[in-house]
């Protein structure tokens, strides 16, 4: 454990912000687990509801400085090609 008051507080300051991220990862990978559950069932209508769900999630991960911009386009990308394929 650390001895230095500041770095006491980098801790704390750290652990606060783990935990944000790994909830707002969390609720970006519910999101994409739901677009690929849609699209094995076939179920265009709803996979398309789901992807935009997703889009919106991965965002707000990037806002929030969770993810790069690169990588939510890549997820993005290939979740939307994952969708497309049953429309096809």
């Amino acid at each position: 454990m650390a001895n230095i008051k500041s770095s006491k507080k980098r801790i704390k300051v750290i652990q606060t912000k783990t935990l944000r991220n790994r909830i707002i990862k969390s609720k970006v990978k519910t999101a994409i687990k739901k677009v690929v559950l849609t699209a094995e069932n076939n179920n265009l209508e709803e996979a398309k509801i789901a992807l935009a769900k997703a889009a919106t999630e991965i965002d707000k991960a990037v806002s929030k400085g969770v993810f790069h911009k690169n990588a939510a386009a890549r997820k993005k990308s290939s979740l939307a090609k994952i969708v497309n394929k049953i429309g096809a």
